[in-house]
């Protein structure tokens, strides 16, 4: 069996399985993690080593469980039991035959190579979070927890059955569930996202004593806002999609008091009385963002590698609601998607470099990105 990962103590469980091997480890947490992690790889690689891997070991097993929520080769039922399952493992060492029954079930969750691979590699990843140090493992523990929270709010909250069924259209329209005021909405957020926030700022706290000074409960107030800001843009932005899989995440009652219902938001004629509500919630994301952009500041300004974890996500959050902000009239069109486009990632990745150290250069930049959302407001 190889070593444990790590100095000294691993704080591995008695009887838990020893740690995968160095090359594994590194398979996993740098090929294996940038196929199936899109944009947020550049945050996770960029991170100092201390927090790098309990945070790129959390967002596998995160990505994991949203393979098995996503999978429409099986029913909702059979998925809500897998999502169940997996929380169980992740809470602590799987019980004798519990992890074969559980990844013979996802095989036919796999939609891509990527998640096909991620899938065949669950009992390395699960292996390595056992041999994290014991505040780590907690830490994953409690946040993969979370998020699988989100993904079975997903799979109650919205009839998974007509998300099944095709796409919603006015000529062919099934039914759509909306959350059911700000409340709701807010608390999604938080499980899929804003307990993200918490868990990178305890995690890098523990891992860097540069941070031991941090109001430990204030930032993580912020990290919760910072998580919440970049998951709201992404509501908003895939209204469009959702509404045709059956899922409105807007408020009914602020639908109600528009005079608009989920199926109306289809129709380009109702796009217009629509606008007062994109703006209600570009407003909200906003707000969040000036939360964020505090979370960033408070990092040490030698700390650049954390700094720019940071930058990054908040910056193209903010560029994407610009977008959304500057086409109130077409933003439920479902052809003309919001992105950052690629060249525009590439000259913030040029530009960050000497802006994260400086706190004026950062205030400067994020101020002209919020301006072009208020402008556009």
């Amino acid at each position: 069996m190889n070593a444990p990962i790590g100095n000294g103590d691993s704080g591995r469980p008695a009887g838990a399985p020893a740690a995968v091997s160095p090359a594994r480890r590194a398979q996993l947490l740098r090929p294996l993690l940038k196929s199936v992690s899109r944009s947020f790889y550049l945050s996770l690689r960029i991170l100092p080593g201390g927090p790098r891997e309990p945070a790129g070991l959390a967002y596998l097993l995160a990505r994991a469980a949203d393979t098995i929520a996503d999978t429409r080769t099986l029913p909702p039922e059979q998925r809500l039991t897998a999502l169940q399952a997996f929380r169980r493992r992740i809470a602590g060492p799987a019980s004798p035959g519990e992890l074969p029954a559980l990844t013979a079930s996802l095989d036919v969750a796999a939609a891509t190579p990527g998640e096909a691979a991620l899938l065949d590699a669950l009992p390395d990843a699960l292996a390595l979070l056992e041999s994290l140090p014991d505040a780590d493992r907690q830490l994953v523990r409690q946040v993969v927890d979370t998020l699988i929270q989100g993904m079975e709010f997903d799979l109650t909250r919205f009839p998974a059955e007509v998300s099944d069924a095709g796409l919603s259209t006015p000529e062919f329209p099934i039914p759509i569930t909306a959350l059911e005021n700000a409340a709701e909405l807010d608390r999604y957020v938080y499980l899929v996202a804003g307990c993200v926030g918490e868990f990178w700022t305890a995690l890098c706290r523990r891992h860097d004593a540069a941070l031991a000074g941090w109001d430990a409960d204030g930032m993580a107030m912020l990290g919760v806002r910072f998580g919440k800001a970049l998951q709201l843009t992404n509501v908003l932005r895939d209204v469009p999609r959702d509404l045709r899989m059956g899922r409105c995440y807007l408020p009914l009652d602020e639908l109600t008091a528009a005079g608009l219902t989920p199926a109306a938001l289809l129709q380009p004629p109702n796009f217009a009385p629509a606008r007062p509500l994109l703006r209600r919630w570009l407003i909200a994301a906003l707000e969040h963002f000036e939360a964020a952009e505090a979370y960033l500041l408070a990092l040490p300004r030698r700390r650049v590698r954390l700094r720019l974890a940071a930058y990054w996500p908040l910056a193209l959050g903010l560029m994407t609601l610009a977008l959304l902000a500057g086409r109130p009239d077409d933003w439920l069109e479902p052809q003309r998607p919001a992105r950052v486009r690629r060249r525009q990632v590439y000259a913030l990745l040029l530009r960050s470099l000497p802006t994260a150290p400086s706190d004026t250069l950062l205030r400067r930049h994020l101020r002209q990105l919020r301006r072009r959302v208020e402008a556009a407001l």
